[in-house]
């Protein structure tokens, strides 16, 4: 049986050939493939191939790697001071991005916060990582192709700025500071190394709506932060109805009745409390058994007690056809906003386990709120 490759990971040029050296000093032949970059939604760079049997060993020598944990694995996190008073909107100048950024003013001007814009642009030529032979092939008009590419970037920022400006005169968004942060790279890795560095509040993205095409969901930068970001992410999908959270009046919690979603959930109520709202606590199940609700309903209990003045009820989605029966329960009970609790997952689970958080931004309209679960 043909042993099939497996992506390890996707980095720029420059780090997807260091890695590759480090695999292959330790026997484990490594390919680099281009992923696609004619669709500007997919993310940018090269992609790291290994067999799939040589898999259990690269992991061991990713996640032992100082440098490569917190390069490639992405698990390796510097300690927080203190978390900015910011709120992180990657943008990409789509119609969603846009979407995001109406989000993110208005629950900046809610919280008393500043709003940061980044933009993470891809360069393809990286001249001083290349091998010696592909230097001397190294063309002037590649160099003009990146100068080109800059260009492009600072109209592109400075025409969202001018459109943000407009917005803002007309009243259509609130007056709050705001700063344009431009970097290079892959947009997953620096959206997660920016939110390492300053902490933002919460991270705004815009996603695609449910209708889109297949092609536009892979290597989704706004799935792999939220599966990978220590920070509160608000997924906004292009067709949301609402221009504010403040419209939010009714959300659904998805817990698994882990003692981390409680720690989640706490973080949920202090990070939202310039808002008015009801939430529901939903458990996803194979069968609606009476356990279940019993135990719901010892979680709302607990709840009402530290909550005395928000209003809880609770159900049971059966999940043999989850995202189908959730979208019903949505509809059914007017559901404004989709939240759930991120864990911790090595490299292993998200090649083989895409978590819930990723298949539900592909499948709704309806806003994603998802907080990392830290262990107590």
């Amino acid at each position: 049986m043909e042993d099939k490759l497996v992506t390890l990971a996707i980095l720029t040029y420059a780090k997807a050939q260091i890695l590759k050296n480090v695999l292959e000093n330790e026997g484990i032949e490594t390919y680099i493939h281009n992923v696609n970059q004619i669709q500007p939604v997919v993310s940018s760079g090269v992609r790291v191939r290994i067999r799939e049997s040589d898999l259990p060993h690269a992991l061991k020598i990713t996640e032992s790697s100082a440098w490569l944990s917190e390069e490639v694995v992405g698990e390796k996190y510097p300690k927080i001071e203190k978390a900015g008073n910011k709120v992180l909107i990657p943008v990409d100048f789509s119609n969603y991005s846009l979407k995001a950024c109406e989000f993110g003013f208005n629950f900046a001007h809610n919280i008393g916060a500043e709003v940061i814009l980044l933009h993470v642009y891809f360069t393809p030529i990286y001249a001083t990582s290349l091998p010696y032979g592909d230097v001397f092939n190294y063309q002037l008009s590649d160099e003009e192709n990146v100068k080109n590419i800059l260009q492009k970037v600072h109209a592109d920022l400075n025409a969202l700025s001018d459109k943000i400006k407009e917005k803002v005169v007309a009243g259509e968004l609130p007056n709050v500071k705001y700063t344009c942060v431009l970097r290079e790279g892959i947009p997953e890795e620096e959206v997660l190394r920016y939110s390492k560095e300053y902490s933002p509040r919460i991270i705004v993205m815009g996603t695609r709506g449910k209708n889109q095409k297949d092609i536009d969901l892979i290597g989704s930068v706004t799935a792999e932060v939220i599966e990978r970001s220590r920070v509160p992410v608000l997924a906004i999908p292009e067709n949301t109805p609402f221009k504010q959270f403040s419209e939010a009046k009714r959300i659904a919690f998805i817990t698994n009745f882990d003692q981390r979603d409680l720690i989640a959930f706490d973080s949920l109520i202090n990070s939202l409390k310039p808002f008015k709202f009801s939430v529901s606590l939903i458990h996803l199940a194979d069968v609606k058994d009476t356990w279940s609700e019993i135990k719901l309903g010892g979680i709302k209990e607990y709840f009402q007690k530290q909550y005395p003045s928000l209003d809880i009820c609770y159900d049971v989605v059966q999940n043999d056809d989850f995202l189908n029966s959730l979208d019903k329960y949505i509809k059914n009970n007017h559901i404004d906003i989709i939240s759930l609790t991120s864990y911790k997952r090595n490299i292993f689970s998200r090649l083989f386990n895409p978590g819930i958080a990723r298949k539900m931004i592909f499948h709704s309209d309806t806003p994603l709120l998802v907080i990392y679960g830290r262990p107590s």
